[in-house]
């Protein structure tokens, strides 16, 4: 199983920390370092410094270290016009040599569209708008060199797009897709997703999302064994009991329910706890880790979990 470090920077964290993170992530190991794509603090705290640009950060990050890979879990639709997303991650994927994935969801989070000023339309027109910026994204990148795209929508229109730059992973950036929604998520991902993710659910809610899929690839003739199946977790993991509760501690969680919820516990309880979703199918899992500065956690998940898994 891959294991990959995964941020949430609009908890409260600068570009120097996540620089200090990714590379530490590169130099112990793991497969990738994803973050966030929000900017507003979820829940308590103030989030200071303030939010950081996922795609800016990634440009930076991309120049700053060399095998890990890059990505977003995810990056909404409604912050980013699919033209300029596309030319962004192409331009992040040459900065990197050929190691980004784009995340690409419907956005959820009302409060921060309000708090910045991005429009925030209804559930059903936000699926809508991710369907036409998949084929718009996509359809760029494919293009032939020397040929132009063109797209005519409901909500974007382009007219002989040169549809450049493009990525240096062919025929593109793997795009990740996630959720458990029953209808519209299972078939966009079986149309575009090269993984589908599920973050922070149950093993059983997880493998039904999984089976739904893995259905709606069959109905269209594609193979399942063409998808990548992952799962994010929060960590929480010490050398004993105390340690494991200052982790829980910092992070503002209850313990208990992060045993419930989580990759939480022991070094041989997480591997205990991905060995389940690996299971069902899982081959990547993406560790959430809340606490940026407590860099000794990656040292003994990479030391004492990623042998195992």
């Amino acid at each position: 199983m891959d294991l990959r470090i995964f941020t949430e920077p609009q908890q409260g964290a600068s570009y120097d920390d996540l620089l200090a993170v990714a590379q530490l992530s590169e130099e112990l190991g793991f497969d990738a370092f994803f973050r966030s794509d929000h900017y507003l603090v979820m829940g308590q705290g103030d989030g200071l410094p303030g939010p950081t640009d996922a795609w800016i950060t990634l440009a930076g990050l991309a120049r700053e270290t060399s095998t890990i890979r890059l990505g977003t879990l995810v990056t909404p639709v409604t912050f980013r016009l699919p033209g300029p997303l596309a030319i962004s991650v192409a331009q992040v994927d040459a900065m990197s040599g050929g190691r980004v994935e784009l995340g690409l969801g419907a956005g959820w989070f009302d409060d921060e569209h309000r708090a910045y000023g991005i429009p925030f339309p209804p559930v059903g027109e936000r699926f809508a708008i991710l369907e036409e910026q998949l084929a718009i994204i996509t359809g760029l990148w494919d293009t032939p060199l020397g040929s132009t795209f063109t797209h005519r929508g409901e909500h974007y229109e382009l007219i002989d797009s040169p549809a450049l730059p493009k990525p240096v992973q062919q025929p593109h950036p793997p795009l990740v897709m996630g959720g458990t929604g029953p209808r519209r998520t299972p078939r966009l991902a079986a149309r575009y997703a090269d993984e589908f993710n599920v973050a922070f659910e149950s093993l059983d809610d997880t493998a039904a999302a999984f089976d739904r899929v893995r259905a709606a690839m069959e109905a269209v003739d594609r193979d399942p064994a063409s998808m990548v199946f992952s799962a994010a977790q929060v960590v929480c993991c010490g050398s004993d009991d105390a340690e494991i509760e200052r982790r829980a501690a910092a992070i503002g969680r209850d313990l208990d329910d992060l045993r419930q919820h989580g990759a939480t516990g022991t070094p041989a309880e997480v591997v205990e706890r991905l060995e389940a979703f690996g299971a069902l199918g899982a081959t990547r899992a993406y560790l959430q880790v809340l606490d940026l500065h407590d860099l000794d956690h990656l040292r003994l998940v990479a030391r004492e979990v990623l042998p195992h898994v």
